[in-house]
């Protein structure tokens, strides 16, 4: 149960960074347009029941989520940072494309986070008939609003959509046509609603008593992503690990972390290795572990050092080393990051 508590003493903060969620129909010509969040009661009536404390801050222009990169996730993190202690919570409003990355890094930029953070969006406009977005919005509202004990239910970063709410770190785009677009295919919900909103409050993290709220600016993008697929060139390999400045490759490959076993193949990754260049195994499959050694053709990726990624999805991978290799240039350091569950990320 979570507790009876005056509405009027909550406080949250809804941050609109762009996508379709955000959008109504001109009357007159009938596109799409973003509508001005400061009248978000007007286009959801239905908000003004909960009597929360509701704020705005819109980016303008809003944002195609196919254009959201490191920059703007400093930026979402400094909202954050900057407005912490005024609100009990903070709901972003993102375009689907990219939600999985954005709840990913700000997973692993907010540190020992207190309060909760829920991405959320839609597949059509707020201003549609049979639009998915004033739910996917008023239930992430009643979410980020719950405490239980006088805390937050859910202090960590979520995804929320189609009555699931994930953790961020967790979660992949899986539909571009169902309502239930996201995936999460190694971790339960923390919470689902129906009828009632059920929590899952074995599956949610808290953040440590006694251990300061950090926010964590720094992000190296000088990372790669190789996917394997069968005829890959050598050619095409090498140009990857030769990448100037590259400091870690993310490889995605075959079912529990298989690669092949040609010759050539293998003195890539061990002349990438000897340069200093991190690799992180993850499989391509939406459910599973990377479990290197069972088979042949995985044992030797282990043996010349390559990191597994366990259970981590892509979105995740990218993301943590983004984050890692901004705090450190400490190959072993990060190393040994990678094998740990850092936010959850990652089954131990």
């Amino acid at each position: 149960m979570t507790d009876n508590k005056d509405n009027r003493q909550v406080s949250l903060l809804i941050i609109y960074t762009g996508g379709t969620i955000g959008m109504v129909q001109d009357q007159e010509t009938g596109t799409l347009k973003p509508f001005r969040f400061d009248n978000i009661i007007e286009e959801v009536p239905e908000l003004k029941k909960f009597g929360f404390s509701l704020s705005t801050y819109a980016f303008d222009p809003p944002l195609d989520s196919s254009n959201i990169n490191p920059a703007l996730w400093i930026k979402l993190s400094g909202i954050i940072e900057d407005n912490y202690e005024g609100f009990n919570g903070f709901i972003i409003l993102h375009g689907t494309d990219t939600m999985a990355y954005s709840a990913s890094a700000l997973s692993f930029m907010l540190e020992n986070l207190g309060k909760p953070v829920i991405f959320t969006g839609s597949q059509l406009p707020i201003g549609s008939v049979r639009t998915d977005s004033k739910e996917n919005l008023i239930s992430s509202i009643e979410i980020a609003a719950a405490t239980r004990n006088y805390r937050p239910v859910v202090p960590e970063v979520g995804v929320f959509f189609e009555n699931q709410l994930y953790r961020g770190n967790r979660t992949t785009k899986n539909s571009t046509e169902h309502f239930r677009a996201f995936l999460s295919g190694n971790y339960p919900a923390l919470a689902e609603s129906g009828v009632h909103i059920r929590y899952n409050y074995g599956a949610i993290r808290y953040p440590e008593k006694n251990k300061p709220f950090v926010v964590h600016k720094k992000l190296n993008n000088d990372i790669a992503l190789l996917k394997l697929f069968p005829g890959i060139s050598r050619q095409f390999v090498e140009s990857v690990f030769n990448t100037a400045g590259l400091q870690a490759v993310i490889m995605e490959t075959f079912g529990s972390g298989n690669a092949p076993e040609d010759e050539w193949f293998m003195n890539c990754i061990q002349n990438a290795l000897g340069k200093g260049i991190i690799i992180l195994n993850v499989t391509q499959c939406k459910i599973g572990i990377v479990e290197m050694g069972i088979y042949e053709t995985s044992r030797k990726l282990c043996e010349a050092g390559v990191i597994s990624g366990h259970d981590i999805t892509t979105e995740a991978a990218v993301t943590k080393l983004m984050h890692l290799t901004g705090l450190s240039t400490d190959r072993e350091w990060i190393k040994r990051q990678l094998g740990t569950s850092l936010r959850g990320e990652i089954t131990c």
